[in-house]
């Protein structure tokens, strides 16, 4: 599946519209930020660190629905009429978080008609790149799934420079995220560092040969 980003502008253009309605904290890993079934009232944009969002079924499965990065904005839904989170938000490693106010966003959205310009551009994004993502839960392999993982939360693209780029994250958590087992995805990464595509040894890092990979599978 290839990366690519067909937004004529970044999301921090929008965040720069509203950074001074903002309010910031960090959250540790594993660290909740909001919980399904808990009112929506805020949305939220990932200045650093990563974020993954899941579902519960009432049997109490859970599946991994999204992976956040920098740059990116989640919890759009508290725009909508829907008063409580579908999903679960939780940091995967520290992350730093800034949270605007619902009623903040409808205000700029009603004044300022070239940021709900940009912000239903962003949306659409958003729904192409999330329809991206099932697809590849539904066709790809777990090895695929995997390498796709690594890839968005190092941030590789294929503008990206060529220095391997660090992820902070356990096997644990990337298996609940590809939706196999711990000792698959350590199979996997052993594979991928045989082939040189990354190097983990206490730390991971993620080189950009894993995108050529990829892309050519």
């Amino acid at each position: 599946m290839a990366y690519k980003n067909t937004l004529a502008f970044t999301p921090l253009d929008l965040f720069n519209r509203i950074d001074t309605q903002t309010i910031t904290r960090d959250y540790r890993n594993r660290q909740t930020i909001f919980a399904q079934g808990d009112k929506a009232d805020a949305m939220f944009y990932v200045q650093n660190g990563n974020v993954k969002l899941t579902v519960a079924s009432k049997s109490g499965k859970k599946a991994v629905i999204a992976i956040l990065q920098h740059g990116d904005f989640f919890g759009e839904g508290c725009l909508t009429r829907q008063s409580l989170w579908t999903s679960t938000a939780t940091a995967i490693q520290p992350s730093t978080i800034a949270r605007v106010k619902r009623a903040t966003i409808g205000r700029i959205i009603r004044q300022e008609p070239a940021f709900a310009s940009l912000f239903i551009s962003y949306l659409l994004f958003r729904i192409g790149r999330i329809e991206d993502e099932f697809v590849d839960q539904i066709f790809s392999s777990s090895e695929k799934r995997l390498a796709r993982i690594l890839l968005l939360l190092a941030g590789v693209g294929l503008q990206s420079k060529p220095k391997p780029a660090l992820v902070k994250v356990s096997q644990e958590t990337l298996a609940e995220m590809v939706g196999t087992t711990r000792s698959r995805v350590s199979y996997f990464m052993n594979r991928f560092r045989t082939m040189g595509f990354i190097d983990y040894n206490g730390s991971l890092r993620v080189h950009k040969a894993l995108l050529t990979f990829l892309l050519n599978e």
